[in-house]
C-alpha cells in the first residue's frame, strides 16, 4: 500500500486510516454474500458471526516499538499486517477451510500469506486460521492494494482464546507456569470438542440424506478430504464401476493449499 506525501503525519494517518477502514467494509461484504449464497443454496451458513476492528493506534505503537522500528505511518503499512482484522466464527472445523477456500479463490483478492494454527498450534495451545490478503480500493483518482489479515476460528477456539487474553491480560502477560499449562490443556479439551461435534455433525447428515453430497472434510496434517453427502444421480451411476469409481474419488485426500508451508 503506497501513501502519497502529505503535510503532517495525521494527514498521513488519516488517509491511511480511511484505506484500512474500506478494506474491511469490503471483505465484510463479500463474506456476507458468501453467507447469504450458502443459506439459500445450500441450506447451510458455515459463518456463525463477524466481527471486525482496525487496530488502536496504542497497540500499533507498542508492536512497531516491541519490532525495533520508528513509529512512522510509513512503517505501519509496511510491517503491520494486522492494522484491519476481521475475525469470522464458523461452527466446524471444516467450514474454516470452506471459507478459506471461496476468499482465496475470489479474483481481486490476493493471499499474502497463511498461518494455519489448527494444524500446527501456538505453544499455549491458541488455535486459529489466518490470512494476510490484499485487495484494492477504489478511490476517485487511484487504487490501492490495502492488507487486511482475516482470522477464521471455530466457536469452541474462539471461546478459548477469547478466556486465555482475559487471563493473560490480568498477568500482564507473565502466567505463572501452571496457569499456562492449565491453558493449554483447555486448549486440548477445545480441540476435542471440536472434532466430537465435527463427527456428530457428519454422522447426523449421513443418516438424514444417506446418498451424499461432496463436501470439505477436515483431516489432520492440513489436508482437505472430499467426501460425498448428496444423492448420487442414476444417471451418472450406470454401472458398479462407474459407483466404485465416485466413492474413490469422493475420498481422495487433497493438500489443502492454504495450510502453513
Amino acid at each position: 500500500m503506497q501513501l502519497p506525501m502529505y503535510r503532517d503525519e495525521t494527514e498521513e494517518w488519516n488517509h491511511a486510516y480511511l484505506l484500512y477502514d474500506s478494506a474491511l467494509k469490503e471483505i465484510d461484504t463479500k463474506l456476507q454474500i458468501l453467507s447469504n449464497e450458502f443459506k439459500m443454496e445450500h441450506k447451510y451458513n458455515p459463518i456463525e458471526h463477524i466481527t471486525s476492528r482496525v487496530k488502536s493506534m496504542e497497540s500499533i505503537a507498542k508492536k512497531i516499538r516491541n519490532d525495533g522500528r520508528e513509529l512512522t505511518v510509513e512503517n505501519i503499512v509496511r510491517f503491520v499486517n494486522d492494522v484491519a482484522g476481521i475475525r469470522v466464527i464458523c461452527s466446524f472445523t471444516s467450514d474454516i477451510y470452506r471459507i478459506a477456500d471461496a476468499i482465496a479463490k475470489q479474483s481481486d483478492v490476493k493471499v499474502l500469506k497463511v498461518k494455519d494454527y489448527i494444524v500446527n498450534p501456538k505453544p499455549n495451545g491458541y488455535r486459529s486460521y489466518h490470512m494476510i490478503v490484499a485487495i484494492p480500493i477504489f478511490l476517485s483518482d487511484k487504487v490501492t492494494d490495502t492488507k487486511v489479515e482475516i482470522q477464521i476460528r471455530t466457536i469452541a477456539m474462539d471461546f478459548w482464546a477469547s478466556l486465555e487474553h482475559k487471563i493473560y491480560y490480568k498477568f500482564e502477560g507473565n502466567a505463572p507456569a501452571h496457569i499456562r499449562e492449565e491453558l493449554r490443556a483447555c486448549s486440548e479439551i477445545t480441540a476435542t470438542l471440536d472434532k466430537r461435534m465435527h463427527d456428530l455433525n457428519e454422522e447426523i447428515k449421513h443418516i438424514s440424506n444417506p446418498d451424499g453430497y461432496l463436501d470439505y472434510a477436515y483431516g489432520k496434517m492440513g489436508m482437505i478430504k472430499e467426501e460425498y453427502f448428496g444423492t448420487i444421480s442414476e444417471e451418472v451411476v450406470s454401472s458398479p464401476e462407474n459407483q466404485k469409481e465416485i466413492e474413490d474419488s469422493a475420498i481422495e485426500i487433497k493438500p489443502n493449499p492454504f495450510s502453513l508451508r
